[in-house]
């Protein structure tokens, strides 16, 4: 509904239309609530369309539906990075869920009682905002990036795609995550490749193995989504580390590569003649470089004052006490280390989607108590 001043007035804006802003769409659905999911690509799956050629997910297709819909593949097969993608587009089509596309959110600020989103020339107030993102939107590289000599190739791994774009030569992947070590193990097969960056860890068995079918339920339903959430003592003592160092490789191990022959290096602290310099005063002579440095928030069109020190939203499991109506899903351990996973979304967008029924419960009493008085 838009009034007189050309405000669009409805009950919720999720922001984001990936499986966080799909699944709390689902569940305001189901629940009655006027809403509307406002997503920057042209197309629902994009997100997971841009990523790198070979990408697969990191757990079975058992692991990679949504509430209400399971993933059409074998239970034990991991899907394809352009497969999701299609689930996402599809799941939205089947739930009949209210997307408008192609809309960037430009601002978000409190208007009185109620929250204005200000989005591709458009401003809708609303009662609620739910921004169904991962803390994941704008790349990060250090500042000595600029330092390197410019006829080395660098690339940021949200922007790789396949090793054509390199050009001969060493190839150096900094960052030792799961994003870098599997981008090393499909560079080394052309390049000379090393791996800079801290030992994560790693899970202790395959997960394309037969005996991670007994163990994944485990790994994922047991301990990342019911002994690891900020109700437990133990994940309340993990989650300030994951949330600073991250997660262990889960596909890849140290094994596979050193067969692959990838060379692990220290940090990168610098460069130092135009190339990049190690923690142990090394110098590299590299030919490309591929940052797998991680992501800042992106959260700068938030303006409300909700952010810690290291520019972090503030919340408790999702809802944002000091701004009524203000909500997350997608963060990493939002409430579980599973909160940023496919099969561990739900149970935070159905938490969430609840909250925001309770608040248009208590609205709706309060102008009924209003008009009777």
């Amino acid at each position: 509904m838009r009034n007189e001043h050309g405000i669009e007035r409805i009950n919720t804006v999720v922001i984001g239309g990936g499986q966080a802003g799909l699944s709390v769409g689902y569940h305001l659905k189901r629940l009655g609530i006027p809403f509307v999911i406002l997503d920057a690509n042209r197309r629902v799956g994009d997100v997971w369309r841009r990523r790198w050629d070979s990408l697969r997910l990191f757990t079975p297709a058992r692991y990679a539906g949504l509430d209400g819909m399971r993933f059409p593949a074998p239970p034990h097969s991991f899907p394809t990075k352009d497969e999701m993608g299609d689930f996402l587009e599809r799941y939205a089509t089947r739930f009949a869920l209210p997307i408008d596309l192609g809309v960037r959110v430009d601002r978000v600020s409190r208007q009185g009682t109620r929250l204005l989103v200000v989005a591709a020339g458009r401003r809708l107030e609303a009662e609620n905002v739910v921004i169904a993102m991962a803390s994941y939107q704008r790349p990060r590289m250090p500042a000595f990036a600029g330092d390197l000599d410019p006829t080395i190739v660098q690339v940021h791994s949200c922007d790789y795609r396949n090793p054509g774009q390199f050009r001969a030569g060493p190839v150096l992947v900094v960052g030792a995550g799961n994003s870098g070590a599997e981008i090393a193990l499909e560079a080394a097969r052309g390049h000379r490749t090393w791996l800079a960056g801290r030992d994560t860890g790693h899970v202790p068995f395959h997960v394309d193995r037969r005996l991670a079918r007994y163990l994944l339920p485990v790994v994922l339903r047991g301990l990342f989504h019911r002994v690891l959430t900020v109700a437990t003592p133990i994940g309340r003592r993990v989650r300030p580390k994951v949330l600073r160092v991250g997660g262990p490789l889960v596909r890849t191990k140290p094994r596979d590569l050193d067969a692959a022959g990838v060379e692990r290096q220290p940090r990168v602290v610098g460069t130092r003649d135009g190339r990049p310099l190690l923690a142990d005063g090394r110098v590299l002579d590299v030919a490309n470089v591929v940052w797998c440095t991680g992501f800042d928030p992106g959260f700068s069109w938030l303006d409300l004052p909700v952010f810690d020190a290291h520019g972090s939203p503030q919340h408790e499991a999702g809802i944002v006490s000091s701004e009524p109506g203000l909500y997350f899903v997608g963060l990493h351990f939002l409430y579980a280390y599973s909160s940023t996973m496919i099969h561990g979304v739900g149970r935070d967008a159905a938490r969430i989607a609840r909250d925001v029924a309770r608040r248009a419960h208590e609205v709706e009493s309060a102008a009924e108590g209003a008009s009777a008085a």
